[in-house]
């Protein structure tokens, strides 16, 4: 997955090369600073609103590959506008709605500037795992109190790293996974070893946050990954190497669970979030009765009942992200968001497996997708940075396949 892979990227006049490369680092940077989000605005609310303007008056093109991306979240968009209607006390939500919003027209400037220049493909990965990495290092180093405030980095006694919640920071650290064990599976055996403690270390990131979702999400897009990889590359020779790096990074992962399971803290918290319906969960207006009267009520409500009402009604938030479409951005929200989310899937996996120099990066971003939408059912993905950002990546690819199929078609005389 190297820059030289990627020979689709639009020629630069030379008076706007300069231009171009200035533009990229600060996606890279932008990227690295969504693994820091202990407050809101975060830095990269703020970094990334100033690169999207900036961008927009330089000249952000949005085409017809990536046009669909923002229909669909100008739609549910405007379905949460619409919520704000029924609120007798509107508090904070219009700032979620903004927030929604940016998030949104963030996704679809990763899309437009992927498709602008797919190098920047490989700039992405490599900062998110930068920026994995060291929020999973803080994460793990306060979770065994390595320093003076290192409390700062848990929460009820789990790693969050540099996020206010062990249930964000656990997901945001599947996708730079994946991205090295396809390196470590594909890539040069020299380079191995480097890639096998950076996977260590955000798998132990992963099982320290305490996150039957994460939990559960790592476990499922690893075992996809290494599937999708057998199904393309068919040779003897590679699924050999995929068994025995497989096998070999299992072992090693094995060893250091049981290694942190030594520590009777990580123990006792082990074994009472492995159980698989906690108390919050089946207990007098738990997760599950929450959901099943916040489906019924929605029901009635066309325009939903507000951003964050749901946690004024019951105990807890929604901890449902269809259900949250429903109550926070209505049935336009719902609607939209099904759409969007059918869509996105249907049409990455109808390219999976072509052979592009982008394939591996849509893999990626389609098998992580289709995990969040899983765990989805048990929590509110709403306002994840990272979502956005993966949602971004699969329609810049499948908008670089549209031209790469264009391109083809003329190629062949047909118009």
């Amino acid at each position: 997955m190297s820059d030289a892979a990627l020979p689709y990227a639009p020629p630069f006049r030379p008076q706007l090369a300069a231009l171009g490369i200035i533009g990229s680092i600060l996606v890279t940077i932008g990227v690295f600073l969504s693994g820091f989000v202990i407050s809101e605005p975060a830095p990269y609310e703020l970094f990334m609103a100033g690169l999207i303007g900036l961008w927009a008056i330089v000249g952000l093109r949005i085409s017809r590959g990536v046009a669909p991306l923002l229909i669909l979240y100008v739609l549910f968009n405007v379905g949460g506008m619409l919520s704000l209607t029924v609120m007798d006390d509107l508090a904070g939500g219009p700032m979620y709605i903004a927030v929604s919003l940016f998030l949104a027209l963030s996704s679809v400037f990763f899309a437009a500037i992927i498709e602008a220049k797919p190098a920047r493909l490989e700039l992405i990965f490599r900062a998110w795992v930068a920026g994995a990495l060291i929020t999973s290092l803080l994460g793990i180093l306060g979770y065994f109190h390595a320093f003076p405030g290192a409390e700062a980095f848990t929460l009820y006694d789990r790693a969050k790293g540099a996020f206010q919640d062990p249930n964000v920071f656990g997901p945001f650290l599947i996708a730079p996974s994946l991205y090295l064990v396809h390196g470590l599976l594909s890539g040069r055996i020299l380079a191995a070893p480097l890639k096998l403690i950076g996977l260590l270390i955000l798998a132990l990131g992963v099982f320290l946050s305490f996150s039957r979702a994460a939990w559960a999400l790592y476990l499922f897009c690893v075992v996809a990954l290494v599937f999708v990889m057998l199904l393309k590359e068919r040779t003897g020779a590679f699924r050999l190497r995929i068994l025995v790096l497989s096998l070999s990074a299992v072992g090693l992962m094995i060893l250091a669970l049981i290694v942190a399971l030594q520590f009777e803290k990580v123990s006792n918290l082990f074994t009472s979030r492995t159980q698989l319906v906690q108390d919050y969960d089946s207990g007098h207006l738990g997760r599950f009765e929450r959901h099943r009267i916040g489906f019924l009520m929605a029901m009635e409500r066309p325009l939903g009942i507000g951003p964050m009402v749901f946690s004024k009604m019951f105990p807890e938030d929604e901890h449902n992200i269809y259900l949250k479409s429903l109550t926070t951005y209505g049935w336009l929200g719902f609607l939209t968001y099904l759409v969007l989310i059918t869509w996105t899937l249907s049409a990455a996996f109808k390219a999976l497996l072509r052979d592009r120099p982008w394939q591996p990066f849509l893999m990626i971003a389609f098998i992580t997708i289709v995990g969040h939408s899983a765990i989805g059912f048990v929590i509110d993905t709403d306002h994840w940075r990272h979502f956005y950002l993966l949602m971004g990546v699969i329609w810049g690819c499948l908008a670089l396949e549209r031209r790469h199929n264009r391109q083809a078609a003329s190629a062949r005389g047909i118009p």
